[in-house]
This record gives C-alpha cells, sequence and structure tokens, in this order.
C-alpha cells in the first residue's frame, strides 16, 4: 500500500480534467451574460425597434472589454444631408460582474480538485485552455453581433411635438434648441416640414469590431483570473507563492468582498426605487446592467478622486441627481465631492459610507491575517496597513478606469444638431493611485486595532496559547478527576493493583 502525498504538486497534467474544466467554466459565463444582458434589455424595451439576439451579443462582447462601432443613415423623405452619428465608449458593468463571478468560480474549483498545491505548469495549462475557449466564445459572438435598428419617428414621440399638424402652437420644441419657428430663420426647416419627421424611418446600425474585440477580452479574462486567484484564500497555489498568498490574499479578498458587498446594496437600492415607480421595468433593466457602473462610480467618488464630465442633451438625465446638474452647469470644472455637496448636501453621506466601507475592509483584513507568535500589536498593524495599502492603490485606479463613461448621439438634419446628447465622465488615475494608498493604509492598521481590541486575530507559531478546546486540545478541568465519580476512569477488577499498592489511588 503506497500512501499518497497530498502536499507534493501531481507530476504531470491531467488534460481531459482541464479541457472539461474550462468549457464548463466558459459556458456557464457566456449563459450568464448572455442571459443577462438579453433580460436588462427586454427590460429597457430595446427589442421593440430591432432584434434581440444581435442586440445581446454586442452588448456581451462590450461587457468583456470589446468594440461595438455604430453607424446611421437617416433618410426623411427627400431631405439631403441627414446623418446619424453616434459614439458610444461604455461597459455594461452588470453583465461583465455575472461573467466575471461565474468564470472565476468554476476556475477554482478546477484548481482546487488538484491537492493541496499545484504546479506551475498545470496552472498555466489550465488559464491558457479557458483563455483560448473564451476568446473563441467572444469571436462567435462578434461574428453574431450586427444588426440594423430601425426607428419609427411616432415611437420617438415625434408625433407629440406642438406646431405640427393638428399639434397647435406656432413654434416646434426640440431638444437642444428650444421652440422654432416664428422668428427663427433655419433654412427653410418650417413646421410643416418638420411634420415629416414624424413618419421618417432612421436605420442605425451596429457591428462589433473583431480585432478590437478579441483583444479586449484577452485582457479582461486575464484581469478575471488573476484577481480571482489573489482574491481566492482556499485556492492552492504553486510551491513558492505561499508566502505572497499570505501578504496579498488576506487584503485583496477582504476588498473584494467590501465592493461586492457595495453592488449589492446598490441593486437594493435600485429595488427600493422600483417599488410604486410607473416603469419598474425599465428601474430592473438600468440596474441588471448598470448597477456596479454607479456603485464604482460613487466608490472613487466618496473617497476624493476628482472627476471631469459634460452632460448634454438627454443623456444627462442617465446620470443621478445632482451629477446631472452639475455636469450641465459646470461642464469645464472638476467633479468633486464637495462640489456636489453645495447642490444638495446629503452628498457627504457618500464619503461617510466609503469610509465604513474602507474600516470594514480593514477589519476584515485583519481577521484573515495570521498574527504570528511574539509579534506585538503595532508590528501587526504596521503589516496590515502595508498590504491593504498596496492593494487598494491597485484597485482604486481599476475601479475609476471601470466606472468611466463616454456616449454621444445626435441627429443631424440640414446641418441643424437637433437632437444633440453626450456625457462624458473620466476619473484622474494619477490622483487615485496615492488616495487608494493613503485610504488602504489607514483602513488597514486602524482595522488591525480594532481587531485585535476584538481578540479576532488568530495568532500562529510554538508560543501560541490554545485556542479551540477539542478532542487534542482539551479544556482544563474544574476539579481533580474521581473515579468514584467518572466510571471511565475506574479498571476492571482484573487489572486493578492490590490493596495498600501506590498505584492504587485516584490519579491527580
Amino acid at each position: 500500500m503506497v500512501a499518497h502525498d497530498d502536499w507534493a504538486p501531481r507530476s504531470g497534467i491531467p488534460w481531459g480534467d482541464v479541457i472539461l474544466a474550462s468549457i464548463a467554466a466558459v459556458s456557464w459565463a457566456m449563459a450568464g451574460m448572455a442571459g443577462t444582458a438579453a433580460l436588462g434589455l427586454h427590460l429597457l424595451g430595446a427589442d421593440s425597434s430591432g432584434s434581440l439576439g444581435p442586440m445581446t451579443a454586442a452588448v456581451t462582447v462590450l461587457a468583456v472589454g470589446g468594440s461595438v462601432t455604430p453607424s446611421g443613415d437617416v433618410s426623411v423623405f427627400g431631405l439631403e444631408g441627414a446623418a446619424a452619428r453616434t459614439a458610444v465608449d461604455i461597459t455594461p458593468l452588470g453583465v461583465s460582474l455575472v461573467g466575471a463571478l461565474l468564470l472565476s468560480s468554476f476556475f477554482l474549483r478546477s484548481l482546487r480538485g488538484a491537492g493541496a498545491w499545484v504546479s506551475g505548469t498545470e496552472l498555466a495549462a489550465r488559464a491558457a485552455a479557458l483563455v483560448a475557449l473564451f476568446l473563441g466564445a467572444v469571436g462567435g459572438l462578434a461574428w453574431a453581433g450586427h444588426d440594423v435598428i430601425t426607428i419609427d419617428g411616432r415611437a420617438l414621440g415625434l408625433d407629440e411635438l406642438p406646431g405640427l399638424p393638428d399639434g397647435g402652437g406656432g413654434g416646434v420644441g426640440i431638444p437642444g434648441l428650444g421652440d422654432i419657428g416664428d422668428g427663427w430663420d433655419v433654412g427653410g426647416l418650417l413646421p410643416d416640414r418638420i411634420g415629416d419627421l414624424v413618419e421618417a424611418k432612421a436605420s442605425v446600425g451596429f457591428t462589433v469590431d473583431t480585432a478590437d474585440s478579441l483583444a479586449g477580452a484577452l485582457f479582461w479574462v486575464l484581469a478575471v483570473l488573476l484577481v480571482a486567484l489573489l482574491a481566492s484564500r482556499r485556492t492552492p497555489l504553486p510551491p513558492g507563492w505561499d508566502a505572497a498568498g499570505r501578504v496579498v490574499r488576506p487584503a485583496a479578498s477582504a476588498l473584494v468582498t467590501m465592493v461586492l458587498v457595495a453592488v449589492a446594496a446598490g441593486g437594493a437600492a435600485a429595488a427600493y426605487a422600483a417599488v410604486g415607480d410607473e416603469h419598474p421595468e425599465r428601474i430592473g433593466g438600468a440596474a441588471l446592467l448598470g448597477t456596479p457602473n454607479g456603485v464604482w462610480l460613487g466608490i472613487p467618488l466618496g473617497l476624493f478622486v476628482p472627476w471631469e464630465g459634460r452632460a448634454t442633451g438627454a443623456l444627462a438625465r442617465v446620470l443621478p441627481d445632482p451629477l446631472d446638474e452639475l455636469l450641465r452647469v459646470s461642464a469645464g470644472e472638476p467633479v468633486t465631492v464637495g462640489r456636489l455637496a453645495e447642490l444638495d448636501e446629503r452628498v457627504w453621506l457618500l464619503a461617510v459610507a466609503c469610509a465604513l466601507m474602507m474600516l470594514a475592509a480593514g477589519v476584515l483584513a485583519a481577521v484573515r491575517t495570521s498574527r504570528a507568535a511574539g509579534v506585538g500589536a503595532a508590528g501587526f498593524a504596521g503589516r496590515c496597513a502595508l498590504s491593504l495599502g498596496v492593494v487598494t492603490a491597485l484597485a482604486l485606479p481599476l475601479l475609476v478606469a471601470l466606472a468611466e463613461v463616454s456616449a454621444d448621439a445626435s441627429l443631424s438634419v440640414l446641418g441643424v444638431d437637433a437632437f444633440g446628447a453626450g456625457v462624458e465622465l473620466r476619473g484622474d488615475l494619477g490622483v487615485a493611485v496615492p488616495l487608494g494608498a493613503v485610504w488602504g493604509a489607514s483602513a488597514g492598521g486602524a482595522g488591525a486595532v480594532v481587531a485585535l481590541a476584538m481578540g479576532a486575530v488568530r495568532t500562529v507559531g510554538r508560543e501560541a496559547p490554545v485556542a479551540f478546546v477539542g478532542p487534542y486540545s482539551p479544556s482544563v478541568p474544574y476539579r481533580p478527576p474521581n473515579p468514584d465519580t467518572n466510571p471511565y476512569l475506574r479498571l476492571p477488577p482484573h487489572l486493578r493493583p492490590p490493596p495498600g499498592d501506590p498505584q492504587d489511588r485516584p490519579p491527580g
């Protein structure tokens, strides 16, 4: 009988298990992302003007770092010079998060089956197989993610504009221009000609850019696997990586946990807002696709990372209040918590919530960090501050980059930008790095002090006191053992010593 050493990495690569695990991970991730995207688009009513399948494929590709190129050609009954121009650079992070959680969950589960350790060769093989299958799936979505959407003027509500035939009023209200008609000279753009827009058919197409999408998907899947390995405390690592795991994993897992809790809180807030709303399905669809977008925008903002932005036209309404108002009135100035608080003092609660989130991450990181015997409280707090400071300095710029938004849409008719709209938000990555380090170090040190005061820190080493009572570390008895009261201490008659023998005494 040969004993198997579970503490040594196994030799060879189990290719069958590697391929099957990669197929399962990619399949579940793609199914989850596609289902989330399709449900969100359906609740928003996007499938009323186009096919849901191609739109779902395009949104899924966008969610993994892909690129979608929109194009348009608007024909308005003989009016020449009409064209639609759109540009979108936004990631539906709700879809991204679902895919990342499913992909990392199956990948980490496959690694746990390798034993207490996994060789570097097997880890690289599992990651390479998963990445290859994932890029193949994204390529298939890129092939399917193209369509032409026909927009009906009546579906847009243009027949309700004042001043149209049977509309009443002397002018025409157009977003971005106000009332036009009396006193306006726009080169023949008269109310009776605007009436033709009601019957217009606007054809807007979109196509997934395959090369850019594959490049973005490669970066996305590698980043997901790296974060999953760093944040998982029970997944085996190759020999020699245990030191990095002890230093990085407690802080990374704590920070990831709190970020996910913040997303869950944002989803709960969206569900509360949908109750009693006239269109709860729209709020549900927007929450499915974009809850992490709003939450991961609010976290850097609450941690005092400055943003630059602008918002014009109808797209300004997609931003939360008072951010939309601030960007409309002063687009050239940075967006900070202080400037938003000038419009609504409740914004300071965002900073308080983010500070409490970081403190909770610090406490959780300290609880998950082992304290070596003989290390004082100051040394332990310094270690926690250093690890969480480094992790947050890397994570905060990542959240800023993920939450950036850039979208423009306009409909030009006879040179008049009638439906101009746009929104852009970009955080300062250079400021996010030092702010992340300061916040992480402060929260890590304070969290360690709180955890030590609560007695929640686990001490390891030869001098460590007994922390748990069990069959291999019994507790101290309350009184000496007595065979008269404890039958388990009584010996059988044939094993008892003769009377008067020194051994014939109760132990203790």
